[in-house]
């Protein structure tokens, strides 16, 4: 949300901002929220949106109901921000909230590192609700924080301090003053003044700080996670009070932001003192799973289907999602959220498909993220490279610097057989395509003349069998001057970099994983209502080729699809002339093209 008033002539300071936004997420009453409007905004105010609809919005998340505007609000897919259960759609999460409280209930330390728009922040308001009337939570974000707050150790305990009362001021006037002492100006100070909170309370203090890792950079944070260790052990060896359970959650993993900032040059240890050892290192695994199961999916399209009769199969549709976002929160709230509002209600297999394609056309701060990781990080972009070009099988190993990095982002996950894995399919698409849109720009390939759609595609029928007679023209023409080695890096980077123009904007790819009974499949090419399926292999001796037809057809058996494509990268020095024709072969009752493309100085027998 965007504020402007007429007479400031821009947008309000972060400060003010941030006021608001605790404001809107408090649970202050109506005349309460009434009053600030009028108390601490001028009458000329004016909002980029409809604000009234955002306050009684807000009013019914924390069911604080107004008799007028009861009811009136219809609830719909959210992808920014808290999704509120009176206002959104929601996947029911009451199982993960009921597992994360049993570690609030056994006084754990924990942080929940997810990467971006993974329900992070939703998932700690289900959870502050969640708390009996026992607890107290402190629930704050360091988002907003200022400068001044990690200028020294009095701005970082006065802010903190500052955030806490403005948590409590429109919901909790009473507990917020508890919060105010303009005495503590030092870590030993907040450490005494929290003690004496944590032993004067009635209730269990619970400490939530969203947007952790904002800080994680600053040797003054370091030092406060330290305090805050410290209490932790000499409250469990019964020598301190301290609060009963913190949180710390955010993208990146305190418990190595130490090691992280010492390589960085933020911080030096003392003498004597490790670089490795973490300042969060009482922290238990926080191992529960926050991406949407099939079955979770499936709990919030009844809601919706509830309210909208549409007849969709939910079943079908929750596993169709499921399959090209593997449950990740935001990728699954936008395919429904696209279908809602972009493509007619088009609840159907087909539906979600053409939900992906315009996401992976989108302008999204989610990619914008993904890409500058990969960019930044040569190690892990060639990890991904080999992952989504070269489709390697690479071990999962945590121990890994790379793969934890990529674990931590939520771009891999772990696959069977202990293998890594691209979180979801959307994201090997859109990695994919970053490869590709780097490719074609490349100097090799500005002025490389492609297939033109008009021969490919006509009256919206896409002929894969004259696109791979083209390619291997295309492949010829423009790589004979390059080595092996680097074909058989880049040699389906190729392919792809030559097909993505082809099908843009109306059809997609996906690699396929690998199946319980058929192995895997390389390529699956969706266009408009059409579906190809294409094995790229690099040639490994007549038997290799003729295991690529068996797995092929069993494929398409699978599939119900009767034709299948071959491709086939030969850098064999000396081959003979059998396979120099593109051919159509039946297979077991399925026909497969066959393709083979031949680089290098060839000696044929």
């Amino acid at each position: 949300m965007l504020f402007y008033h007429e007479g400031h002539k821009g947008f309000f300071s972060k400060n003010t901002k941030r006021i608001f936004y605790r404001f809107i997420v408090s649970e202050a009453n109506f005349n309460s929220r009434r009053q600030f409007i009028l108390t601490n905004f001028p009458t000329n105010f004016q909002f980029s949106i409809n604000f009234l609809d955002i306050f009684f919005a807000y009013s019914q998340k924390n069911s604080i109901f107004v008799p007028e505007f009861n009811n009136t609000i219809m609830r719909e897919f959210n992808v920014t921000g808290i999704c509120v259960p009176n206002m959104h759609y929601m996947v029911d999460t009451s199982e993960k909230i009921e597992k994360i409280f049993n570690l609030v209930e056994r006084k754990k330390y924990f942080t929940i590192n997810r990467g971006r728009q993974f329900g992070k922040t939703t998932t700690i308001g289900l959870l502050k609700k969640r708390m009996p009337e026992d607890y107290l939570c402190i629930s704050i974000s360091f988002q907003y924080s200022s400068d001044k707050m990690y200028a020294n150790e009095e701005g970082f305990c006065q802010e903190f301090l500052n955030i806490i009362f403005e948590s409590f001021e429109f919901n909790d006037p009473k507990e917020a003053k508890n919060w105010v002492d303009k005495s503590v100006t030092d870590f030993r100070l907040l450490s005494r003044f929290i003690t004496n909170i944590c032993r004067n309370s009635k209730k269990k203090i619970v400490l939530i700080i969203d947007e952790a890792d904002e800080a994680s950079n600053n040797e003054i944070f370091v030092r406060f996670l330290k305090m805050l260790r410290d209490k932790y052990l000499f409250r469990n060896a019964g020598e301190d009070y301290t609060f009963h359970s913190v949180i710390l959650a955010g993208v990146y993993d305190v418990r190595n932001l130490k090691y992280k900032m010492t390589l960085a040059g933020n911080y030096t240890p003392s003498t004597g003192e490790s670089s490795v050892n973490s300042p969060w290192n009482i922290a238990v695994d926080f191992d529960i799973d926050m991406s949407f199961s099939a079955k979770e999916i499936e709990t919030m399209l009844v809601e919706y289907e509830n309210d909208h009769h549409t007849g969709m199969n939910i079943s079908e549709i929750a596993q169709e999602i499921l399959f090209y976002t593997s449950g990740y929160p935001y990728l699954v709230s936008r395919i429904c959220l696209l279908i809602e509002n972009k493509l007619n209600r088009n609840w159907t297999l087909e539906g979600v498909q053409n939900a992906v394609k315009l996401i992976l056309d989108e302008n999204s701060t989610l990619f914008d993220d993904l890409f500058k990781k990969i960019a930044d990080n040569e190690e892990l972009e060639n990890l991904m490279y080999n992952l989504t070009v070269n489709k390697r099988s690479i071990s999962y190993n945590v121990n890994d610097s790379v793969v934890k990095l990529g674990l931590m982002f939520c771009f891999l996950a772990e696959g069977d057989n202990d293998k890594i894995i691209v979180h979801n399919k959307i994201f090997e698409i859109a990695i994919s395509d970053y490869f590709i849109s780097r490719n074609t720009n490349a100097p090799k390939n500005r002025n490389v003349k492609f297939a033109m759609k008009s021969e490919i595609i006509k009256d919206d029928i896409f002929d894969m069998e004259l696109c791979l007679t083209k390619f291997k023209k295309h492949y010829a023409d423009i790589y004979t001057d390059k080595d092996n080695k680097f074909l058989e890096r880049n040699g389906k980077l190729i392919f792809l970099t030559y097909l993505k123009p082809l099908i843009n904007g109306t059809g997609f790819y996906h690699f396929e994983s690998e199946t319980r009974d058929f192995g895997k499949m390389d390529l699956v090419i969706d266009f408009l209502r059409q579906q190809f399926i294409l094995e790229l292999k690099i040639w490994d001796g007549d038997s290799k080729h003729q295991d690529a037809y068996i797995q092929l057809s069993n494929y398409l058996k699978s599939k119900n699809i009767d034709c299948g494509y071959l491709l086939t990268f030969d850098f064999r020095k000396k081959r003979d002339d059998s396979f120099s024709e593109n051919k159509w072969i039946e297979w077991e009752g399925k026909r497969i093209f066959d393709v083979m493309v031949s680089v290098g100085n060839e000696e044929i027998d």
